[in-house]
């Protein structure tokens, strides 16, 4: 039993040591904004994102103002702008990714109740390797 258990502990040392070894990243979120929408629609979620030290990504977002979330980029392959689902959106190493109507921006699909110019509501984000955070969106006319 005790030499099970020795063993157990042997293995699990290795991964407690690569655990600190990982950067400690972690983006930094800013100007989260939607345009207003009513009851139902699909409306675009803008942000500005900065990246730390490691190049991260965004994997998941989730607002309680819409049924639905998608990650989504602008493709233009056709000749005509279409929204393409992605599974991720990239955060580079000390860089600034802008989610814009023209790029990479989140969809959110069927909002619950209608957006107002001056409303605020929150969004959960997780990043790959910054993990999960809570975000501030304030409703705004485009300019």
């Amino acid at each position: 039993m005790r030499l099970a258990a020795l063993v157990l502990l042997a293995g699990l040392l290795p991964s407690v040591a690569f655990a600190d070894e990982r950067p400690a990243a972690k983006v930094t979120v800013s100007g989260a904004w939607t345009p207003p929408a009513d009851r139902g629609a699909d409306v675009p979620l803008y942000m500005t994102i900065r990246g730390s030290d490691a190049a991260d990504a965004l994997v998941r977002a989730r607002c309680d103002a819409a049924n639905f979330v998608e990650l989504q980029t602008v493709d233009e392959g056709e000749g005509f702008p279409n929204n393409r689902v992605v599974k991720s959106i990239p955060v580079g190493a000390q860089g600034t990714t802008e989610l814009r109507k023209d790029r990479f921006h989140v969809m959110l699909l069927q909002t619950r109740q209608a957006l107002a110019p001056g409303a605020t509501f929150s969004c959960g984000l997780t990043f790959n390797v910054s993990g999960k955070m809570d975000v501030e969106v304030t409703v705004r006319d485009p300019e």
